[in-house]
């Protein structure tokens, strides 16, 4: 089996995806293709639980080019069985984890399913965010300190690059010259446009129906046919599914004080368990929940 040297471990919705395809710029690294493989954690996504032990063998295929080895599957962070499965495989793997603060993280990560109605595809309905909460599959990527507890028990803390993914906006190549260090690469050039492979709310469009048979048809055409065309499309920053024929605009619900009254109370546990086991400072985040949950608690008073 392949193996990988780095993963960029999570969370969805925290700008894994600009991350990840900014790093596969430097010449040095090899990022999965797909960017998100799916293979190694029983998280493939975020509704597919799978109990299988992992293809190996299909994972080989996955990493094509030169270089450190980067899987970018970010559901793998949230996974029980993951941190095992990779010491086992990959004991010298380091591990990037980019984290938001997590209320936010969790209504984006909302919408996104809402957007794309793939909560009714998988035979639930997420229409209540109090609902979608409830649910293990919504809540688990923003349980940073449990998920951060099952890893510290295989990998020790210096393997892990911790990164708040407001920097990604406010200083880019400082974040990129990091990962190059933490990854013990040479320093490389990158375009940074922040706007490319960047998974936004205003960037995601749920496909139409032809949009979907589009896509079904394209999926039969064999891999060694359609990579150096994905490839092309890719490094261009094009994607033929935001054509109007293929997909639409999506709606978005926006954050508001509800959804800290939510969930703000028990990701401020997760919080502060995950600073204690990381030093990882998220005061900032704590203060915005905490401000929200006031402001939200004057309103029921009055």
């Amino acid at each position: 089996m392949v193996e990988v040297d780095a993963f960029l471990i999570g969370a969805p919705k925290a700008g894994t995806t600009w991350l990840g395809h900014a790093l596969n710029q430097h010449p040095g690294i090899s990022l999965s293709n797909p960017k998100e493989p799916n293979i190694v954690a029983s998280h493939r996504g975020t509704f597919l639980r799978v109990e299988d032990e992992p293809d190996w063998s299909k994972y080989e295929g996955c990493f094509r080019g030169e270089g450190l080895k980067l899987d970018a599957s970010v559901h793998t962070f949230a996974c029980p069985v993951a941190p095992g499965r990779i010491r086992e495989r990959c004991p010298e793997a380091r591990f990037i984890l980019c984290l938001r603060e997590p209320v936010s993280r969790t209504v984006s990560h909302w919408n996104m399913v809402r957007s794309n109605g793939s909560d009714v595809g998988n035979g639930t309905d997420w229409a209540d965010f109090q609902i979608a909460w409830a649910d293990e599959r919504l809540r688990a990527d923003s349980m940073y300190g449990t998920s951060m507890k099952r890893w510290l028990e295989h990998f020790d803390l210096d393997r892990f690059l911790l990164v708040d993914s407001s920097r990604l906006r406010e200083e880019p190549l400082d974040v990129l010259r990091e990962a190059e260090g933490f990854l013990h690469l040479e320093g490389a050039e990158y375009d940074l446009v922040s706007s490319r492979h960047s998974n936004s709310a205003a960037t995601r469009r749920p496909m139409t129906g032809f949009g979907v048979f589009a896509s079904r048809v394209f999926s039969l055409i064999p891999k060694m046919i359609k990579s150096p065309v994905v490839g092309y499309l890719q490094k261009r920053d094009l994607n033929i599914y935001k054509l109007p024929m293929l997909s639409r605009k999506g709606v978005v619900f926006p954050l508001d004080d509800s959804h800290y009254l939510t969930c703000g109370e028990e990701l401020c546990k997760e919080l502060d368990l995950f600073e204690s086991l990381t030093g990882f400072k998220t005061l900032a985040w704590k203060d915005e929940i905490s401000r929200r949950l006031d402001v939200q608690t004057v309103d029921s008073e009055h």
